[in-house]
């Protein structure tokens, strides 16, 4: 009893989190929270902004975590929700349901109007939705209902930050361009350029450069103070650094030159404000990116209805989803999406489940069947009562999945970050030593020489070309991939990519083309001819909107044949339909329906237990009352597939099928594209599981897919792609998205990565040996800072021209 009790105590939080702007930001927060007494653990995934956090309840609260958060210098983001409330008498009962919902859990604060009948809550999604704050109300004797269809959407936060940066990258951009225009007078091989006298002013430069460096720039130093602060160093600190040198340096140069004449020409304004300027377009790219990292579970929510019909107080009324509760009787017409969980009570049809098993053919349901939120009803009209609302439904758990898969994933500490917190002290140690040898040995007394060998150490460390070596890489690899139609979704996938040594793939949609087409005929013996056949056949179906007919009508036309009006039609869901066409009485649907209808189908079971074992649907077909034959319809294997398939294999990546279909199609299917393994049968949850035992094997896996049933297990992979020919939250959930539909576009992902991952260690190389070879220069007294500064203009320049080697790449397809 006391495990149970002590089980019960731990609870899970998610905190979407702003102000982050690097892996150390998310490892600081991380660390902070997990010295919190009662937590169990922490998270922080720093692309989609959000801690996780389990914690004992007994020792520890949600707002000990917002306070913990705040006071590291970040902030908490949250939704707000207006409700209008019912059966309020007096100030007393505003007070107490202001009260009960302050108390709930994930609550930041709730305003009651009682003149107006509303509230407006301040909450945390990711901790209660709307549903719960209307269970909270009711329990407490009052009706509330959402007062608008539009809830506030806590992603304002991210638009609201691109906006910031852009507006910072521009304002950047202006003042910083007058600052390039001058240094190209700086040279004689440069002389012919007109340049402004007013730009070689070096009061004009410092009235340019200073808005750059503490205004536009301030979110440097800030984010500089706040690693320094928590003992570790991370970019920020280098970029607040190097800038910082070349400011201050072209600073004491202006001043010392007050009551010379002429203008100063070794000023080094224009550094410092050119590279705030390039990194804030990196920062506006990086805050893009965070943006879109979120939008699977905004699309996984948008798949659900938005309103539903139910019986009230014996009458049909629309309500919104929220107000939807257990035990409801909802009204669903053909069309129309399941709104929640919940068991047919009446009516038959058959529902498009694709986005829960990702199978193309509807399942037919009936009285007793159970239904899933957010599925479509076909055909028929349905009558059902709700079993699961709110977060208990099929969709809301794999949103969960998602979400919880998603947050699990650390950032990839970068290269540059990890030596960046042994580099900056080092270079700092060496700049001090290099003042103080100078200043006392080396010319003893001479402050402003010893100053000038200084910042020369400083110039010469600047991290252009180590803020440089990464992005220009991942910039130049990921846009050539783009070209061939790999998209990848943010640099740190594009450098896991290479990892990858066995790759999952999903079966409908990605190895097949996910769409059921018409395979097999055949005739009976002494039955009509295949024309009039399929005439008859393709006429019956004309009037059905199960996918199974359209293809079989499609197959039909497909061959030259004019199709007629049937003069009857039924559809009989579960079994198959029955027409009238010509005079002739065509029933067309499985064994039960033709044993049922007394129609002799002994001859035709071996043929059908053949094409079924071969992965096929197979329909009966009796013309007049007589066994006619078999039409037979199946999801096709792409063309590329087996070849591709051969490709990974040969590039050392064991391949594994998973499908939700039964194991016979699964096996036909492996059996088709060279496929050694295939695991069939399993659920979207089971997908994730699979994917999680093979990496506690300690294998990288990739997961490919196309449809929303295959979210979680893209989550939950190293690397997760999405088939750019299936569904907007398959693409959105997955790291890669394979824009063609190609799995050649796998093994060319990953050979796309190897490359630029090369690439990258080759820049990172070049950028330290430039450090490496030009700190002992300068701390020598050889090297004056304006050769320091073109030195490391240089180290930049050779950095971006070896990663534009990547645009030359070939890949196996062609090109856009």
């Amino acid at each position: 009893m006391d495990s149970q009790e002590k089980a019960k105590e731990i609870k899970e939080a998610h905190l979407p989190i702003t102000g982050m702007t690097c892996a150390a930001c998310s490892t600081r927060i991380e660390k902070g929270l997990r010295k919190m007494d009662g937590v169990e653990e922490a998270n922080v995934n720093l692309a989609l902004e959000k801690a996780t956090i389990k914690y004992n309840a007994e020792q520890v609260k949600t707002a000990d975590f917002e306070k913990k958060i705040r006071d590291l210098g970040y902030d908490i983001a949250s939704e707000k929700a207006e409700l209008e409330i019912t059966g309020m008498t007096c100030a007393a009962c505003s007070a107490r349901i202001e009260k009960g919902l302050n108390k709930m859990e994930g609550v930041n604060n709730a305003t009651v109007n009682l003149a107006l009948e509303t509230a407006s809550i301040d909450f945390n999604p990711s901790q209660l939705g709307v549903r719960d704050m209307i269970g909270k109300i009711e329990k407490l004797g009052y009706r509330a209902k959402v007062k608008s269809d539009r809830i506030a959407e806590g992603k304002d936060h991210r638009e609201k930050e691109i906006e910031r940066q852009k507006m910072k990258f521009f304002a950047s951009l202006i003042l910083s361009l007058p600052l390039l225009w001058a240094m190209a007078g700086h040279f004689s091989f440069t002389s012919f350029i007109y340049v402004p006298q007013l730009f070689m002013n070096p009061w004009f430069q410092l009235a340019l450069a200073t808005p750059v460096q503490f205004v536009i720039g301030r979110q440097f130093y800030i984010g500089a103070y706040k690693a320094l602060k928590n003992g570790s160093a991370n970019m920020d600190v280098l970029v607040a650094l190097g800038t910082s040198a070349a400011y201050f340096y072209s600073l004491y140069l202006s001043i010392i030159s007050i009551g010379s004449h002429g203008h100063m020409l070794e000023l080094y304004f224009e550094t410092s404000a050119v590279l705030i300027t390039l990194i804030l377009l990196g920062k506006l790219f990086e805050a893009k990116a965070k943006g879109r990292s979120s939008e699977a579970i905004k699309k996984l929510m948008g798949l659900q209805a938005k309103t539903a019909t139910v019986l009230r107080d014996g009458a049909e009324v629309t309500i919104p989803l929220e107000e939807v509760a257990e035990g409801d009787i909802l009204f669903i017409k053909p069309g129309e999406k399941i709104p929640v969980d919940g068991e047919i009570t009446e009516g038959r049809s058959a529902l498009d489940e694709s986005m829960l098993t990702g199978e193309s053919i509807p399942v037919d349901k009936a009285p007793g069947d159970t239904v899933i939120g957010a599925t479509i009803n076909k055909n028929g009209f349905l009558k059902i009562r709700a079993t699961k609302v709110g977060r208990d439904t099929a969709l809301a758990q794999i949103i969960k999945i998602v979400e919880e898969a998603q947050g699990s994933k650390a950032p990839i500490q970068r290269l540059a970050d990890k030596i960046s917190g042994i580099f900056v002290p080092i270079v700092v140690t060496i700049a001090a030593i290099t003042f103080l040898v100078w200043y006392l040995w080396a010319s003893p007394g001479d402050f402003a020489e010893a100053l000038e060998k200084m910042i020369a150490v400083l110039v010469i460390a600047c991290p252009c070309a180590l803020g440089l070596a990464t992005p220009t890489s991942i910039m130049a690899g990921s846009g050539r991939a783009a070209e061939f139609g790999i998209l990848f979704k943010g640099g740190e996938h594009l450098e896991l990519t290479h990892l990858i040594d066995t790759v999952i793939l999903d079966k409908t949609g990605t190895v097949t083309n996910g769409k059921p087409v018409l395979t097999d005929v055949i005739l009976a013996e002494g039955a009509v001819d295949e024309e009039l056949f399929l005439k008859l056949v393709g006429s019956s179906e004309r009037l059905s909107e199960h996918p199974l007919a359209e293809a079989i009508v499609k197959g039909v036309k497909e061959r030259g044949i004019n199709l007629d009006e049937p003069n009857e039609f039924e559809a009989v869901p579960g079994y198959g339909i029955k027409a009238v066409v010509e005079g002739k009485e065509i029933l067309i649907g499985t064994r039960k329906w033709m044993t049922e209808s007394e129609i002799g189908i002994e001859a035709a079971i071996p043929m059908m237990e053949k094409l079924e074992d071969s992965g096929k649907t197979a329909m009966l077909v009796a013309i007049g009352g007589a066994y006619s034959g078999i039409v037979a319809v199946a999801d096709t294997v792409k063309e590329t597939s087996r070849a591709a398939i051969k490709r990974m294999k040969d590039m050392g990546l064991e391949v594994i099928m998973i499908t939700g279909d039964n194991k016979r199609t699964a096996e036909s299917i492996a059996a088709q594209t060279g496929i050694d393994y295939a695991i069939a049968e399993v659920l979207p949850e089971g997908k994730a599981e699979e994917v999680k035992k093979l990496q506690d094997k300690g294998r990288k896996v990739a997961m490919v897919g196309d449809g929303i049933n295959d979210a979680p297990a893209l989550a939950v992979a190293d690397i997760g792609m999405a088939i750019g020919t299936g569904t907007d939250v398959a693409m959105e959930a997955a790291d890669i998205t394979l824009m063609r539909g190609d799995l050649n576009s796998i093994a060319d992902s990953i050979l796309m990565s190897k490359k630029t991952i090369r690439n990258i260690r080759q820049n990172l190389f070049w950028a330290f040996a430039y450090n490496a070879l030009g700190i002992p220069v300068a701390a020598l007294g050889f090297l004056a800072p304006w050769l320091a500064g073109a030195a490391m203009a240089f180290s930049s320049v050779s950095v971006v021209l070896n990663a534009l080697r990547l645009q030359r790449v070939k890949l196996n397809q062609r090109q856009v």
